[in-house]
């Protein structure tokens, strides 16, 4: 049955959810980063971390077309005071290739970055606060949420599980 379940103050779960209660989940998590961080989006091809990426940029304001950066690597956005960079890094093959997209000159004021396929740029990217894990199950997608910094936990932590839980079983 869908649902979330705590595992500890770190990690929370959402079992066998459909898309428009991941774009729920994503919506809710989106009032919560309004200071910025680093979110890596996590898990195969097709398994929902653009569709996290948009609905969360969506939710916190983005007006312009929210575009896959699958073929340009970064698209960035104004949200209010805060800058959201959307990464897709399927396509680079070293870690050394970001260096032209001059990331580092990026990093000015509250910044918001939302990363998918982090594992490919091991060592030249920041740090996750948060990590959302996504997997592919019959009927829909597993999602676990991983805090790994006290900005993620307190995201986590202010986060309303039974809300996301009834807006997720709604959706479902």
């Amino acid at each position: 049955m869908p649902g979330a379940a705590p595992i500890s103050s770190a990690v929370v779960r959402f079992d066998g959810i459909d898309e428009p209660a991941l774009a729920a989940l994503a919506q809710a998590l989106a009032q919560r980063v309004h200071e910025g961080g680093v979110i890596y989006l996590v898990g195969p091809l097709g398994a929902g971390k653009t569709t996290v990426a948009r609905a969360l940029l969506r939710a916190l304001g983005v007006g312009a077309r929210v575009k896959s950066p699958t073929y340009t690597l970064i698209e960035s956005y104004v949200a209010g005071d805060l800058t959201a960079h959307h990464l897709d890094l399927y396509r680079i093959a070293a870690a050394e290739e970001l260096e032209w997209l001059g990331l580092r000159d990026l990093a000015a004021g509250a910044q918001l970055w939302l990363i998918e396929w982090p594992e490919r740029a091991a060592g030249a990217i920041p740090a996750p606060d948060l990590q959302v894990e996504l997997a592919h199950v019959p009927g829909g997608r597993d999602v676990k949420l991983i805090a790994s910094t006290p900005v993620g936990e307190s995201w986590l932590d202010g986060l309303d599980v039974v809300s996301v839980q009834q807006q997720v079983r709604g959706n479902s």
